[in-house]
């Protein structure tokens, strides 16, 4: 074994594990592991390397990829030797593979046909392996490629197929329930298989079935019970024994599915009695596996309707458990008696010695368990002593996670039990003061709702009391070095609403306090702020009574101080200090009423206190308020609002083929218009574009002919940013557009024969201290009503005075595509170029005359669709036509540009302008000027006006 290698393994690979064994530190172990690397890097690429070899260096790489280092190089490897015939290597590659590759790596793709085929095999050992393999590799994808084989694999001769293949639909169940989801009779008959094997892997699918849909699977209780039954009476081959018990983790298992069909159903739960009880008597509890299902048991009778026969049953099990000197064993009942405890409260006072022992062990894991026991247990008799407990135990621990939860669990019983407001106060300080800032925030607003509200009785004097001993115990704490933010926060709050409320201290003496914690926590805005405002309220609670307000020196050196801040808040807070101070009383009173925390505030979301005030503006001339959906002549900004929603949420990839770039002719300038003084801006070209519907179409004016030169900018579209027109400015055969407005009005039982057992043997009894017994006297000796107080009295909310509709009134736009098409396809975020305008046809066609001047090749199209729905028209390129004008022939009193405009619409409405132009711009040979044109182009020279003459001498 040492020459030949241990295992069929080279010695150079046993000598591997040896010296990384023996490695004295982890620089030392990666060097040995980088080389081994390199050392197989050489080898694995090497040709016709032998299978057995081939195999050894894949284990050698399954190592390497253990100790946490990158051995992707070799994945490609093990991938192929799972094509292998040889078992023995096709099983080292599927091993290997299962530990490499996730279910998503790129290399699973050239898994799944070798899969496919291996679970086609006659050898079931070759299935076998490729079953393990599907658990592992097959994702949510590629889970139909071989689902059919799997079900058929469900009839297989060999039961251990019939197993991994059941294990493989649970699997695929976890990762796509949809997939197998017409699958589930197959569990139902396989739960009747011959083998317990099989059987047993039955009950994992089911488990999760019934978990999530307890109903569907209720007729099942009968069959599950008679296997359990069959299972405890030894039935099952003795194979299937552990430790002398029979088929142990089936029973668990089958525990745990009865558990969950008896819930709350008598009839299912009567079933199951008699099996249970059953076990409860078989069960061996000296072995670890036979107390792991008496607990499980215990569970299950928790969970089921009660029982007194098997409730007496657990709690035997629960004392042998938490009289064991087994810190485990232990653990397990305190954990089996909070789930007792539930159903008859009464238990816990049979075992309340080996609680208060757990209570006092030095484990610390123990002791956590029984503090939840604890908090389970607590009613208005051993709050008191519970919670000292808890908070005793959070003081001495450093777990800063588990104090924090301990501090939230003392919070919540001192809400629901505490016996008096004085220890309640006193309980909340302690927390926060140890449990410092790992109090959540929501426990500091809890405390200040409840002591603004009280307890919810109608008893005033009550609540009066609980805020004095508040204001009381804070103002003695604030004498302490250093305190937690959140509860500085809690006191600055309690102070400014009640710290002069009963009288007992004047409001210079609170203020003085306040005014000091502010300079103490210099650091902590968040304190400063609350500060702050507590002095805010208590100077306009004096001026409301109608006292004279003496600020102290350092309150207003304090003041200067925030005035000047560079935080913005503590400047706010200090500025709205310093005009409240100013008001008169009436005013103070109306802003910051009295005592007024917890009253509702009502909001007029309708602002009808303005209505006095709109009124008056409408006398004097004011313009009435246009809602924005009735307005004319502009766009909707909310239909670009809920554009741009819609594309946030339906925008995708575009897989369409870009449009071809269509042919296009420039626009020529007639030399007698460069030789004028005035400037004419040169056309560009123009291309067909997409433009959104907008809901007012500019007019042209019929005043074609102008007498100066000018730019016409009348519905011309932005170059950036969202299209929009500007106002027309003739009126002018104008038109517009209805809008129609659409509204919507958003528009245990008790054990009653239960008899009274020791515990504790006589021995242990005799050796009770008196200070246990009574700890255990305050902890248990309490009746058992566990009624519990509301945790916070709301008072009754004052009703709105105002029911608020909302009214949605849909925009011209939006009423404008509900006309046409019914699905409009969102924009493409690439593409920058101009919306086409979707309008109806015009009457008349402005280029109907303009037909045939050109050769079909260069003709310009005028489609206009005359259908109902708005179907997109692209428009002719006017633009596009050179034209040429003898010198002499240019009139001043003919506007060139009038009829030229760049939108599409001015074109498609203004027809008669543009036909003027058109008439108006004659040409002898317009061909010739075309081809001169293209020598242009050819010679690289650009028509400029700023170069006229270049031009002339260009065109002849």
């Amino acid at each position: 074994m040492g020459s030949q290698g241990g295992f069929y393994q080279s010695k150079e690979f046993l000598d591997l594990v040896k010296s990384i064994g023996e490695a004295r530190s982890k620089a030392e172990e990666d060097r040995i592991v980088l080389s081994e690397i390199e050392t197989l890097k050489r080898r694995i690429s090497e040709p016709d390397t032998p299978k057995r070899k081939m195999k050894e260096y894949i284990i050698r790489l399954v190592y390497v990829e253990m100790l946490g280092h990158d051995a992707s190089f070799g994945y490609i490897h093990a991938v192929k030797m799972t094509h292998d015939d040889t078992l023995l290597v096709k099983r080292t590659g599927y091993l290997a593979v299962t530990l490499f590759l996730n279910e998503d790596h790129d290399l699973i793709i050239l898994i799944v046909n070798t899969i496919q085929k291996d679970l086609k095999s006659d050898n079931y050992l070759v299935v076998c392996v490729a079953l393990n393999a599907v658990c592992k590799l097959i994702n949510e994808e590629t889970i139909p490629a071989v689902l059919p084989q799997i079900v058929e694999l469900l009839a297989h001769p060999k039961e251990a197929v019939r197993k991994k293949a059941i294990m493989a639909l649970h699997r695929f169940y976890q990762k796509s329930p949809s997939s197998v989801s017409h699958l589930v009779s197959n569990f139902r008959k396989r739960l009747c298989d011959n083998d317990p094997g099989v059987m047993g892997a039955t009950l994992c699918p089911l488990f999760d079935l019934i978990t999530n849909d307890v109903n569907s699977y209720k007729d099942l209780v009968i069959s599950f019970v008679s296997i359990l039954k069959q299972v405890a009476e030894r039935r099952l081959p003795k194979a299937y024994d552990y430790h002398q018990m029979p088929a142990p983790f089936i029973q668990i298992k089958l525990l745990k599915i009865l558990a969950l069909l008896g819930s709350g159903d008598k009839q299912a739960s009567e079933n199951m009695y008699t099996v249970v009880g059953d076990i409860f008597r078989k069960c061996d509890s000296s072995s670890n596996i036979g107390n792991a299902v008496l607990y499980e048991c215990i569970c299950c009778v928790s969970s089921i309707y009660p029982n007194p026969k098997l409730l007496e049953s657990a709690a035997d099990a629960i004392s042998r458990f938490l009289k064991s000197d087994s810190h485990n064993l232990k653990y397990m009942g305190i954990d089996a008696l909070g789930r007792l405890i539930k159903i008859s409260p009464e238990i816990a006072e049979q075992h309340q010695l080996a609680v208060i022992d757990c209570l006092e062990d030095p484990d610390d894991t123990l002791k956590r368990k029984t503090f939840e026991l604890l908090y389970k247990m607590t009613k208005s008799t051993n709050v008191e002593v519970i919670v000292d407990r808890m908070i005793d135990y959070m003081i001495s621990i450093n777990d800063n996670h588990y104090k924090t939860e301990i501090a939230s669990r003392c919070v919540e019983l001192a809400e629901q039990f505490a016996p008096s407001n004085q220890w309640f106060i006193q309980t909340m300080n302690k927390v926060f003061e140890h449990a410092g800032d790992l109090v959540n925030i929501k426990v500091a607003h809890n405390l200040m709702r409840l002591i603004a509200e009280g307890f919810g009785e109608d008893d005033n004097t009550a609540d009066s009391q609980l805020r004095s001993s508040a204001v009381e115990s804070y103002l003695y704490i604030l004498g302490e070095p250093k305190l937690p933010s959140v509860f500085l926060q809690v006191i600055c709050w309690v102070l400014g609403e009640y710290g002069t409320a009963d009288g007992k201290y004047s409001a210079s003496y609170i203020t003085g306090k306040l005014c000091d914690v502010a300079e103490a926590y210099s650091n902590d805005e968040t304190v400063k702020a609350y500060a702050v405002t507590a002095l805010m309220k208590i100077y306009a609670f004096e001026i409301a009574a109608g006292r004279m307000v003496d600020m102290l020196p350092e309150c207003h050196s304090l003041m200067e101080e925030f005035l000047a801040s560079h935080s913005t808040d503590l400047q706010q807070r200090a500025y709205e200090l310093q005009a409240v101070i100013g008001l008169d009383a009436h005013a103070v009173e109306s802003i910051m009423p009295s005592d007024a925390s917890c009253e509702d505030i009502e909001v007029d979301k309708a602002l009808s206190f303005l209505n006095g005030y709109i009124q008056e503006s409408i006398e004097k001339g004011a313009q009435p308020y246009i809602p924005e959906s009735e307005r004319s002549g502009m766009l909707n900004i909310s239909n670009f609002r809920n554009q741009d929603h819609h594309e946030a949420s339906s925008h995708g990839l575009r897989f369409e083929a870009y449009e071809l770039p269509k042919q296009t002719v420039q626009a020529r300038i007639p030399p007698a218009s460069l030789a004028s003084t005035e400037l004419v801006p040169v056309p560009e070209p123009v291309y067909p574009r997409e433009s959104y519907q907008t809901t007012t179409v500019p007019s042209v004016s019929s005043d074609a002919a102008s007498t100066e030169l000018k730019l016409r900018l009348d519905g011309v579209q932005k170059k950036w940013g969202r299209q929009t027109h500007f106002p027309s400015t003739s009126t002018s055969n104008s038109t517009s557009q209805k809008t129609v407005n659409g509204i919507t009005q958003v528009d245990g039982s008790n054990t009653a024969n239960s008899r009274t057992r020791e515990t504790y043997d006589s021995r242990k009894q005799v050796e009770i201290s008196p200070e246990k017994q009574k700890l255990a006297a305050s902890l248990f000796g309490g009746p058992s009503k566990t009624e519990k107080k509301s945790a916070t009295g709301h008072k009754s909310s004052k009703p709105s005075s105002h029911m608020v509709k909302s009214h949605a009134p849909k925009s011209s736009m939006e009423v404008a595509s509900e006309k046409t098409s019914p699905v409009q396809q969102p924009p493409d975020l690439l593409d920058f170029g101009e919306p086409t305008v979707k309008s109806t046809a015009p009457s008349l066609d402005p280029f109907k005359d303009l037909e045939g001047l050109l050769e079909p090749t260069t003709q310009v199209s005028s489609a206009v669709n005359h259908s109902s729905t708005a179907a997109v028209t692209k428009s002719p390129d006017i633009m596009g036509l050179y034209t040429e004008t003898p010198a002499g022939a240019h009139h001043k009193d003919s506007d060139i540009l009038s009829g030229l405009s760049n939108s599409p619409m001015t074109n498609m409405v203004g027809g008669t302008t543009t036909m003027q132009v058109a008439q108006t711009s004659k040409s002898p040979n317009l061909k010739d000027s075309l081809e001169k044109d293209a020598l242009v182009r050819q010679m690289g020279v650009t028509p400029s006006s700023q170069n006229p003459n270049l031009f002339k001498d260009l065109l002849g």
